[in-house]
């Protein structure tokens, strides 16, 4: 059974349009080049082929998500050494839990994107 995706959901984004909508796809790939270093969205292949920039989006957040985890992980242990006061401690470490919340539903949305892209390559593939 083929799974089908609605992007009517809190994870699809809402700057990318409706899959099967015109130009749909250029949306997608916008909205990925804006979660990827300048460099790798300017490459040829990525602008061709939008799930290759959502696959590489996914691992650079899921790499952001681990660098955010680690600096909230450490900052009661590392920030007071800098000088810091506990006021801005404790700001710091709500900004980075909130971060990690943010970076998380990016990758949900990155997923249901890269989902849509991939579906829509394969049944174009097919025809």
């Amino acid at each position: 059974m083929a799974l089908t995706y609605s992007p009517i959901s809190s994870d699809w984004p809402c700057q990318v349009k409706t899959p099967g909508s015109y130009d749909w796809e250029r949306s997608a790939a916008k909205w990925l080049r804006e979660l990827v270093p300048a460099r790798y969205g300017s490459y040829p292949q990525m602008l061709r082929h939008p799930v290759l920039l959502a696959r590489h989006a996914q691992i650079q957040v899921q790499h952001e998500i681990r660098v955010a985890r680690t600096a909230l992980q450490t900052a009661r242990a590392e920030l007071p050494r800098l000088g810091l006061t506990e006021s801005v401690i404790e700001h710091t470490i709500k900004m980075y839990a909130a971060e990690v919340m943010q970076l998380n539903h990016i990758a949900r949305s990155i997923r249901a994107v890269s989902q849509a892209l991939t579906d829509s390559s394969l049944a174009r593939a097919s025809h």
